[in-house]
């Protein structure tokens, strides 16, 4: 014989869903749109292409370069030929050139990062008469272009006696009125005002706290900047092209330009792959930057979500 047991009237019943109730959400597997991932591989293509390209044509001849399809690889691939021939051209000054980039730019990423934080954490936390105006000036200085204080500069330092040396490029970097405006905006939700009154109440001077407490807690926005700081030094032209004249003190972009001058205009030491060595040196070139960020991205995201979050 079979027992029924009776339900109990604490556990709840399942009940049908009310006429006219909304359906559930589809889950974003489902919510796609055909023109935006159409678009977004357009994006796509449009950044990936020039560095397929620059892979490629690194793998050829100057020769190659002009009879070959430029997407594809020629018959015979010399990429590792093109390297070694990169950094023996000329006695190896391509080397120099790149280990002056790295000097200049590593060397104004971290400067400039640091200032920026002082700067922008002062602004956040201190108020100052003329607060207000010296802000709107770093943002106003954001709206003008390096290249308009190219000459200025330059005039600057040859007073200065500073032309032809590596604090010509390393001293205009150091400056970054973005840098500053970023950091003044992370640091006011990342460092807590109760934090800084209890370091107060504990003795600790201001420039323990900021230094002990506040680059701590900083320290994703300064990754930010140095991010930042690092491609726009590491891809300086004009500046570097104005304030130096010795060929062992060019960075990259200068030197790689010089090469180029001499491809097109059959200059002395110019030899038949000169062409292929500008291509190849410009591939080398940027596989610090995509190390540099490679490393530090997961700091420079943690970075943005948090201060993307008002606390």
């Amino acid at each position: 014989m079979t027992t029924v047991t009776p339900a109990d009237p604490a556990t709840p019943t399942a009940k049908p869903p009310p006429t006219g109730a909304r359906s559930p959400r589809r889950s974003p597997a489902h919510r796609r749109s055909t023109p935006l991932t159409i678009a977004m591989l357009a994006v796509l293509a449009y950044f990936l292409l020039p560095l397929c390209w620059l892979l490629i044509a690194s793998t050829k001849s100057t020769q190659d370069l002009f009879n070959s399809f430029g997407l594809w690889f020629s018959e015979t691939p010399q990429l590792l030929s093109n390297i070694t021939t990169t950094f023996t051209q000329d006695d190896g000054v391509f080397g120099r050139w790149l280990l002056n980039t790295a000097l200049y730019a590593g060397v104004s990423a971290i400067g400039a990062a640091l200032l920026a934080a002082a700067a922008g954490y002062g602004f956040a936390k201190y108020r100052f008469r003329g607060h207000g105006a010296a802000f709107n000036l770093v943002l106003g200085a954001i709206m003008i272009p390096t290249t308009a204080l190219a000459i200025p500069t330059y005039l600057l330092f040859a007073k200065a006696g500073l032309v032809n040396t590596p604090w010509a490029v390393i001293l205009p970097s150091l400056i970054s009125p973005f840098g500053l405006y970023l950091m003044r905006i992370y640091a006011e939700d990342a460092v807590p005002d109760s934090l800084i009154e209890a370091a107060r109440m504990d003795g600790a001077g201001e420039t323990r706290i900021f230094c002990t407490i506040a680059l701590r807690l900083l320290a994703p926005g300064l990754v930010t900047v140095v991010l930042f700081t690092l491609v726009a030094t590491w891809n300086n032209y004009f500046l570097p092209l104005i304030m130096l004249n010795d060929p062992s003190l060019y960075p990259i972009t200068v030197g790689l330009s010089s090469w180029a001058a001499q491809a097109q205009n059959g200059g002395a030491g110019a030899s038949s792959d000169m062409l292929a060595l500008v291509v190849t040196g410009s591939l080398i070139s940027i596989v610090p930057l995509v190390l540099a960020f490679l490393l530090l991205q997961r700091y420079w995201q943690s970075g943005l979500a948090t201060g993307g979050v008002k606390q």
